[in-house]
């Protein structure tokens, strides 16, 4: 047989269609991964169990709902030959940019904290800038793959920022900082991975930073012949003041940010026991369920059970990058886009709570209350299971060819 015929993909799917259908099977059960979801998505039910124990103002059936609903998402997402979305790019583009400004439409839009993100249908909450991470992975993902690891052009670098721009502003504006920024770090991490210039990425992150200094800046001048909230909303000037001191009014500005360093260092070694929490459970501490979940789980189970969690976490990323690494371009870095979702929420959420990082609305993968927020996380987890499933098929296809010739 040829070189030319064993690299020929046609040759390679009849190849793939005589594959025994167990060995079939067994390749596409990436038990690890499974594993190592499974216990992600049970300990984030406790967690979550845990933190909403008296409040009438959220519901557990719903964050079951929501598990339910990931892992319909996660079985579509692992069906369909993840291959397909490439070809697709400009639809997606198009629903994903739809999708965050549907809360923008009058009647539809429902305001929540300062931030018009939320759109309510059948009388249930729904965010639908979440969904677009999932659309900005695979677009960035699909946009990057063609230049095959040489992005070293400026003109095309530039091109591809202006394309991930557009979602991260509308998503800005709304206005709902945190999404943006994930947009944006998902973005970055795929052009890193897809070779991008690294002076270009540099200078990048450069003028970022130099735009934030700007706009803190230029915002209280503003203020004083505009009125409030002109390019940044007075509540998160707040945060980042409480972040830069952290002594600041700690019963009002910074009540949040004391309460949810007192609940992780009450936990100890060990935690004071599952829904023993007194932060959480007297309502001391806010936003339990969503952006504080983190420290409900070292209030309850300690030091060893947040090592426990960032434990499951390391798991998934190196199980996930090990896929990236056994497959092709696109596939690589649809991968590289979620772990880089993954990665950034998990040092933001966790960063925030010990105070070294600013309070933001980024919730932690798997464990937030959120059954939008839960449900993208297994669409990620769905895409790369269908890359892991393709790559084993056509590992075991290329195995069975007939020796070269």
């Amino acid at each position: 047989m040829s070189l030319e015929l064993a690299k020929d993909p046609r040759h390679q799917r009849s190849a793939a269609s005589q594959i025994p259908w167990i060995r079939k099977i067994l390749a596409a059960l990436n038990l690890p991964l499974v594993a190592v979801l499974t216990a992600l998505t049970v300990l984030g039910l406790l967690i979550v169990a845990s933190a909403i124990t008296g409040r009438n103002d959220y519901s557990m059936s719903r964050q079951i709902l929501g598990v339910v609903l990931g892992g319909l998402a996660l079985l579509a997402f692992w069906i369909v030959d993840y291959r397909l979305w490439s070809r697709l790019t400009l639809p997606l583009y198009i629903v994903c940019l739809l999708l965050i400004l549907t809360p923008l439409i009058p009647g539809l839009g429902v305001e929540v904290n300062g931030a018009k993100n939320w759109i309510m249908i059948f009388g249930q909450q729904i965010q639908p800038g979440e969904f677009a991470k999932v659309l900005v992975i695979i677009l960035m993902a699909a946009l990057v793959s063609r230049y095959r690891g040489k992005l070293q052009s400026g003109k095309e670098y530039l091109k591809c920022l202006g394309l991930l721009a557009l979602p991260v502003i509308c998503v800005a504006l709304q206005p709902d900082l945190g999404t943006g920024l994930v947009y944006l770090a998902i973005g970055l991490v795929v052009l890193f991975a897809g070779g991008a210039n690294r002076w270009w990425l540099a200078l990048t992150v450069i003028l970022g930073a130099t735009l934030i200094v700007g706009v803190l800046a230029l915002d209280p001048v503003l203020d004083q012949y505009f009125g409030h909230d002109v390019l940044i909303k007075t509540y998160q000037y707040n945060r980042l003041m409480v972040f830069l001191n952290q002594d600041l009014d700690p019963s009002g500005l910074g009540f949040n940010l004391q309460q949810a360093k007192i609940a992780i260092g009450s936990g100890g070694w060990l935690g004071a026991g599952y829904m023993q929490g007194a932060q959480a459970g007297l309502g001391f501490l806010p936003e339990a369920p969503t952006d504080f979940i983190f420290c409900v789980l070292a209030e309850d189970f300690g030091f060893v059970g947040s090592l426990g969690l960032i434990g499951l976490y390391a798991l998934l990323i190196f199980l996930s990058i090990r896929i990236a690494l056994k497959a092709e371009a696109f596939g690589a870095l649809l991968i590289a886009g979620g772990v880089g979702m993954w990665i950034f929420q998990i040092l933001v959420n966790i960063g925030m709570t010990c105070g070294l990082m600013p309070i933001t609305g980024i919730p932690l993968p798997f464990m937030s209350y959120g059954s939008s927020f839960m449900i993208v996380n297994f669409s990620v987890v769905g895409l790369i299971c269908s890359i892991s499933t393709r790559t084993a098929w056509e590992s075991q296809a290329q195995a069975g060819l007939e020796p070269l010739s």
